[in-house]
């Protein structure tokens, strides 16, 4: 555990309700909900939604029969809860992306939308999602783009200090980072992902846009500029779209969690918990939360 990279914690957080519902984010809502559509245009058996938090997103991927939620806050997936429901079609899991506690080749789709710029380690948590994505698989990704016109002109204007044009990423806020369009497509090559369309998002994230566009036509904006994205990324905000090649592994019939820590299948034990036989560890099931950050006991 000791080599784990530091994690963007929302336990507690009113992020939902501040943020999204009363933050003025209607616009940035909107054009997000317009590049899914664009880029999950398939249908699937098993989607994982990583950084699910409180599952603003998750009723808009109607063509998969069922979406599992991972989210490192319990409170996050307990809002999740409060507005899915505790159904069939969704599994609500806390973890850690560095250590997804799945088996290999085991989601046919995944998506992980406003959840890398929290990534310290970013190349590694892309290799997790390569590793339980099947053979043929799509993974959408959104990331923070630090190579966007504001960031450009403040930085000619000596109002930053940072270069938006360099490869590395920058940590402008704790655990909070923008990426540069060319490193982010070096490490889903790298980890076996292979891309397809690129859109940018959120050209007019700036006050003095919403304050004087009405939201319908600033929309209408952002989806038309959205297109361009294939030939340059300027925007704070890009969308991709991006496949697993056709060879790989494939999850067995009936396999599905895996141990975190050691890898070993676990089997279902008493009182909700799921058992690693290999590493002795047990981690819980509570209020129809998997929880595997931490295990609920320690090996012997």
């Amino acid at each position: 555990m000791n080599d784990r990279p530091p994690v963007c914690d929302y336990e507690g957080s009113d992020y939902q309700t501040s943020f999204w519902q009363q933050g003025g984010r209607e616009y940035e809502d909107q054009v997000e909900a317009i590049a899914l559509r664009r880029l999950l245009t398939g249908s699937g058996k098993l989607m994982l939604e990583l950084g699910a938090g409180a599952g603003r997103n998750t009723p808009r991927y109607t063509n998969f029969d069922r979406i599992v939620l991972v989210e490192y806050s319990r409170t996050q997936l307990q809002q999740a809860q409060e507005r899915l429901g505790n159904t069939d079609r969704y599994i609500y899991v806390a973890a850690d992306i560095y250590r997804l506690p799945f088996v290999g080749g085991l989601f046919d789709s995944a998506t992980m939308i406003r959840t890398l710029h929290h990534m310290a380690d970013a190349s590694r948590a892309l290799q997790q999602v390569r590793r339980v994505l099947q053979p043929g698989a799509v993974f959408i990704l959104e990331y923070a783009n630090k190579h966007n016109i504001k960031a450009i002109l403040r930085y000619w204007m000596r109002r930053q200090s940072w270069s938006p044009f360099t490869p590395e990423p920058v940590e402008f806020a704790d655990l909070n980072f923008d990426f540069h369009p060319r490193t982010v497509r070096k490490w889903l090559e790298d980890s076996g992902f292979s891309i397809e369309r690129q859109l940018t998002v959120s050209h007019y994230r700036m006050g003095v846009f919403k304050r004087w566009v009405p939201l319908n036509l600033l929309v209408k904006m952002d989806s038309a500029a959205q297109l361009t994205g294939n030939w340059w990324q300027l925007s704070p905000s890009v969308f991709l779209r991006s496949r697993t090649s056709l060879q790989g592994m494939r999850a067995k019939p009936g396999e599905f969690f895996s141990c975190p820590e050691c890898g070993g299948g676990l089997t279902e034990g008493n009182q909700g918990v799921l058992h690693c036989p290999q590493c002795d560890l047990r981690w819980a099931l509570q209020d129809s939360i998997y929880d595997f950050r931490e295990p609920v006991n320690s090996p012997g």
